[in-house]
């Protein structure tokens, strides 16, 4: 294998597995070591800059960096049971536990002259504002309903997400001087063109819920409702209780949401029904886990085939009953078991199968494309239109993904609205900020803690169940007490503390791979990849995670550090005689709109983040 070219900051970004899966690249085990020491304001203002809405993403979060965690891989390993760190659990111990950050807020530069519109107040757009506003940009957000946030306002249930912790967190990118228009809905990108923004973002989110036409539909449409839009009703008070027997169709985190709050509207037999197979299911395991949890059956393999009714009054459905098949190609077929159909009696039924696009404000003459599934035709880096000063971010973009995929691209999409109104082009990407410092304090001593904790992951405690369900604004989860939270962020593993290796001060005492736990290290004659990692000191099966190959050694070995299992703890650095391994802390920030993002860099970096990284001494 050739070295391992270490100048890539690409290659110790992926050994920061948490960082490398969140769609936002928080630093992940930076704000969890602020955690252990106390200092959460630091550590919210640490998510604040890459994720924007920490209180709310530690609630509700898809969590991408928790199945990614090396702590999951290492203990899967020994015990047989993977339990990554509670990554988003702890992002909301910073948020519950923080003082006042008003003061570490950016402030506002002096206008530019330039007008930016957002079309919805959902995260993709406010993390639009939130960049753009302290470069002096006046940006004004459209929001068809009375309060911000979009779906996490209007769709997860205030038994997940309270609605203070939106306010307190929407209310942030405001008070940069964003102008908000409630109660404004965008019926024509024509019109809103005419008013000559220069530049126009598009976070309307995904807000049409698939229906399906089978038998009976449209006689029982009374007891028939569309999830996503029964659920911003019931967060709006419209809709305050349910039939006693509910069935939800479905497998996702929609579906979970609306068997969950029909639990607490009085539905006393609630059921959810997908066409799926249960670990198939589109849902997180956690959000089934929790509807399970509440005594929520999960019904699997049952096709939808028609509503019963008598005179247009639901009284149940029938499904028919089938078995995955699956091809060569691993494609998945259901086929029909041939056992009789199945009924589920009913009072009500919420549909839970997908969300769509809908732009029937967009003229289609204006120079937006859209594809053959009436999506825009976008750049998908850039996130430009075929209509240059047009942008889309979030569910509005490629579909419906999740809060923080919705913030990167509102992230990226202000890059490339900084560009173009700078007249730069858009597709130069900016490259991230990055650098490697070493945590050395002395011979055996680091400014890191590197014991590895011991401890199994801690359960975050819920409130009582008859005080749960009772009321669908009670919050279940109640979060971790500051004991508890210092437990389970001293779990992390430092991954971004890098190994680094010097080869020409090695002398191959192979002290390093004695003293390594997991026999990581290993020095061994070069190869090809598929033969290295099979002589290796342990057998490195991981092939997703990199090895660390030095250049040649004085005895035409190599060292071979498979990062898969790396505890970083820093014991090869504390026994190697001659200082050739360092542990040092990789930087990695994605560049945000500003100076920093044109061409030449320079400057005194972005506004956003310039002003908000005052980390305590």
């Amino acid at each position: 294998m050739q070295p391992t070219d270490t100048r890539d900051p690409a290659y110790y970004h992926k050994v920061v597995d948490c960082q490398w899966a969140c769609p936002a690249h928080t630093p992940v085990p930076e704000y969890l070591r602020l955690i252990a020491q106390g200092r959460y304001a630091d550590s919210y203002m640490v998510n604040w800059v890459a994720n924007v809405f920490p209180g709310i993403l530690g609630r509700t979060c898809d969590r991408p960096c928790e199945p990614a965690c090396r702590r999951s891989r290492v203990e899967q390993a020994q015990t047989g049971k993977p339990e990554p760190v509670a990554i988003c659990r702890l992002k909301r111990v910073a948020a519950d536990f923080k003082d006042d950050v008003l003061p570490r807020m950016p402030t506002p530069a002096p206008s530019n002259g330039r007008r930016i519109a957002c079309v919805g107040a959902g995260p993709a757009s406010l993390t639009v504002a939130r960049d753009l506003a302290p470069l002096g940009y006046q940006v004004t957000v459209f929001e068809g309903e009375a309060k911000a946030g979009g779906f996490m306002h209007q769709q997860i249930p205030r038994f997940r997400l309270p609605e203070s912790v939106i306010d307190e967190e929407t209310g942030y990118v405001f008070r940069l001087g964003v102008e908000f228009k409630p109660g404004q809905r965008i019926e024509s990108m024509r019109a809103l063109l005419a008013e000559g923004y220069d530049a126009i973002f598009v976070g309307s989110g995904a807000p049409r819920g698939r229906d399906l036409d089978l038998p009976g539909r449209r006689e029982a449409a009374a007891h028939i409702h569309i999830g996503i839009d029964w659920l911003a009703s019931v967060s709006f008070g419209h809709v305050t209780s349910v039939g006693r027997r509910v069935i939800v169709l479905g497998g996702g985190n929609t579906a979970m949401d609306c068997c969950r709050s029909a639990r607490r509207l009085g539905g006393e037999d609630v059921k959810v029904i997908v066409r799926s197979g249960f670990e198939e299911m589109k849902a997180s395991p956690w959000e089934k886990e929790d509807a399970q949890h509440e005594g929520i059956p999960i019904i699997n393999m049952h096709v939808p085939k028609a509503f019963v009714h008598e005179g247009g009054k639901l009284t149940g459905m029938r499904f028919e009953i089938v078995r995955a098949e699956y091809d060569e190609q691993g494609r998945r077929r259901l086929v029909p078991t041939g056992e009789p159909e199945a009924f589920f009696a009913c009072d009500e039924v919420l549909i839970a199968v997908g969300q769509e696009n809908a732009f029937p404000w967009i003229e289609r003459d204006v120079g937006i494309e859209f594809d053959k599934w009436g999506l825009p035709v976008l750049n998908e880096d850039s996130l430009q239109s075929t209509l240059p000063n047009v942008f889309f971010g979030g569910d509005a973009a490629f579909g419906p993904k999740n809060i923080i995929t919705a913030v990167a691209h509102g992230h990226q999409a202000a890059v490339s609205i900084d560009k173009w109104l700078n007249g730069e082009d858009v597709a130069q990407r900016p490259a991230p900020l990055i650098n490697l410092v070493s945590q050395k304090m002395g011979i055996h001593e680091w400014s890191y803690d590197n014991d590895v904790s011991l401890d199994e992951r801690h359960k975050v405690p819920w409130a009582a169940a008859e005080q749960a369900l009772a009321s669908i604004r009670v919050e279940v989860e109640l979060g971790f007490d500051l004991k508890t939270a210092v437990k389970e962020a001293s779990r992390c593993l430092n991954c971004d503390v890098q190994t680094v290796f010097s080869a020409p001060a090695c002398i191959e005492c192979d002290a390093c791979a004695d003293i390594c736990p997991t026999d990581c290290i290993s020095f061994v004659t070069n190869g090809e990849e598929a033969d290295l990692r099979g002589r290796l000191k342990a057998p490195s099966l991981n092939l997703d995670e990199p090895l660390y190959v030095s250049g040649e050694l004085k005895t035409k070995r190599v060292m071979i550090k498979d990062e898969d299992v790396c505890l970083h703890c820093g014991l090869c650095a504390e026994r190697c005689p001659t200082g050739a391994w360092d542990m040092q802390k990789f930087l990695f920030k994605v560049t945000q709109a500003g100076p920093l993002c044109r061409s030449p860099r320079g400057g005194s970096g972005d506004a956003a983040s310039a002003q908000t990284t005052k980390e305590a001494a």
